[in-house]
């Protein structure tokens, strides 16, 4: 006798793990306009918001800010809450199923600096908005950022590339 989809589907289950992460969309206004901080590996080459997980006993907004300090060198402050990001890998070191939720903020620096930013990335730069959301080497991140330059036109009546004078 055949087994049910259902006896079949609980026998093969995967084991499943839920992860958070936090970060941020770090924007200052320059001559350029808006500009967005984005941090960038060269192998394999990505460029991709900062962001990272959480220590033992951090709250989200914590975990977001000492990853954004670490990973692009800028002491930041949180400005407003933007869209999470959810997505699924397999970590291949143990053939887990991994569900990740990715928590982000719109911040703007108030100190620090770009190359004191952590070994992880090989360089954080600044880039005009449009080109930020050009380079960005993940779709999902792209929709956060162009979110933030949403908020950040709203509020300030700023044009994304062009400065007003």
């Amino acid at each position: 006798m055949a087994a049910s989809g259902a006896a079949l589907g609980s026998k093969w289950q995967w084991p499943t793990e839920r992860l958070v992460s936090a970060g941020g969309v770090v924007f200052r206004k320059s001559e350029k306009g808006i500009e967005v901080a984005v941090c960038g590996r060269t192998t394999p080459r990505l460029w991709a918001l900062p962001k990272g997980t959480p220590n033992a006993g951090e709250t989200v907004e914590q975990t977001a800010l000492r990853e954004v300090r670490e990973e692009t060198g800028l002491d930041v402050v949180i400005d407003a809450a933007l869209q999470s990001i959810t997505y699924w890998f397999v970590r291949v070191a143990d053939g887990v199923r991994c569900h990740k939720t990715v928590h982000f903020y719109l911040m703007r620096p108030v100190g620090g600096a770009m190359d004191q930013h952590d070994p992880e990335f090989d360089e954080v730069r600044w880039f005009p908005a449009q080109e930020a959301v050009r380079l960005l080497t993940h779709a999902n991140e792209v929709k956060v950022v162009e979110q933030a330059l949403e908020l950040v036109e709203a509020r300030t009546g700023a044009d994304r590339e062009t400065p007003r004078g």
